[in-house]
């Protein structure tokens, strides 16, 4: 049975004032709207105490299993004001099937799909006046579940906690697309086969820190990880998927299995065709990129995730040389597909897969 989110509303709510001055330069991750919506789930009696509740801290004890141990996980979504003033989520039954194939892996309860969406539903709901509007804003939104029970032993949690919190965000170019500098790690790897790489879990965003700290050192906004194993399969960025675009018209991204079944990453595949591409998922080498950038057999490469949607890599660096790709600037197939992918999420064209899930 789905759960219901029942509003409980704030008694100090953000003034009209206030939340408007955020929303005029929003950022990201930054700021935090009224609500959260809150579920906890105990082995004993299942998933209960659902409801929207007033933002605010939890409190936690020295000995929770959380801090530990690192078991939990979360999810990437948004919530985007159309022209006509309508609020819609993309493609989030697709969030929640992935929020639960990483439950599964972090040994976490599995929640509804029905649940998941309500509970953003009812969230944005509550909150609907922080969607922003204009230009490429969104309302960021972000669901996660952590073991909250307190005790000090390695096994599953019997009491875990879920939420949401949302938080508005401005355009993530803010002065315009720019292809950014990405870093080839030769020290670090990402995920290894059997390991959690197709988790969205922090234990693989807290083990790339390092590997982007080396990349921001050699001026490079992300970094790209080979396989563990070999050393030579292009992985993925930090907290992104990559794309390359072929002098074929091929659009070749890593083939499942070490790396996170991003939603972003998904819907490119099903509208390349519609550009006259033709998808491609296999394993690709780092050597084959390279003499690719070099021969002109690959044209463009991009990174793509919620937050930036598609964004275009300008050049490869490492301890050996810098390989640019193309001329350095935005490619033509890279900015097509990302206009297509902002024109169905704004509602600027029709959504002929049936992605669009309206709230209000």
């Amino acid at each position: 049975m789905s759960l219901k989110f029942d509003l409980r509303p704030s008694a100090a709510p953000r003034s009209d004032a206030e939340r408007e001055a955020i929303l005029a330069d929003p950022g990201f991750g930054t700021h935090f709207t009224d609500h959260m919506a809150v579920a906890t789930w105990t082995a004993q009696d299942g998933w209960g105490d659902s409801a929207v509740v007033p933002y605010g801290p939890f409190q936690v004890d020295p000995a929770t299993a959380v801090l530990h141990y690192a078991q939990e996980i979360f999810e990437g979504m948004k919530a985007y004001r159309h022209a006509d003033g309508s609020v819609w989520l993309f493609r989030p039954f697709k969030n929640a099937e992935r929020f639960n194939a990483s439950a599964r892996r972090m040994a976490l309860p599995e929640l509804a799909e029905e649940s998941f969406v309500e509970s953003i539903e009812a969230l944005v709901e509550a909150d609907e006046s922080w969607v922003p509007a204009g230009g490429e804003t969104s309302l960021y939104l972000r669901p996660f579940m952590f073991a909250s029970e307190a005790f000090l032993g390695v096994r599953s949690a019997q009491r875990v906690q879920y939420c949401v919190i949302a938080s508005p965000a401005g355009s993530y170019f803010s002065g315009g697309v720019r292809p950014v500098s990405i870093w080839l790690s030769r020290e670090y790897t990402r995920a290894a086969p059997g390991g959690t790489g197709a988790a969205k879990c922090g234990g693989n965003y807290a083990a790339s820190l390092v590997a982007q700290a080396e990349a921001a050192r050699h001026g490079c906004s992300q970094v790209l990880f080979t396989d563990a194993v070999e050393r030579r399969w292009v992985d993925e960025l930090g907290g992104m998927n990559v794309y390359f675009v072929t002098d074929r018209d091929e659009l070749v991204t890593p083939e499942l299995g070490t790396i996170l079944e991003g939603v972003t990453r998904d819907a490119i595949i099903a509208l390349a065709p519609e550009l006259g591409l033709t998808p491609v998922e296999r394993r690709v080498s780092l050597q084959e990129i390279l003499d690719g950038l070099r021969s002109g057999a690959v044209r463009e490469i991009f990174a793509c995730g919620t937050a930036a949607v598609i964004t275009p890599i300008g050049e490869l660096k490492d301890v050996e040389g810098t390989y640019q790709v193309g001329d350095g600037q935005a490619g033509q197939i890279t900015s097509r597909l990302r206009q297509a992918l902002l024109d169905l999420q704004y509602g600027r064209t029709p959504d002929t897969h049936g992605w669009m899930h309206r709230i209000r």
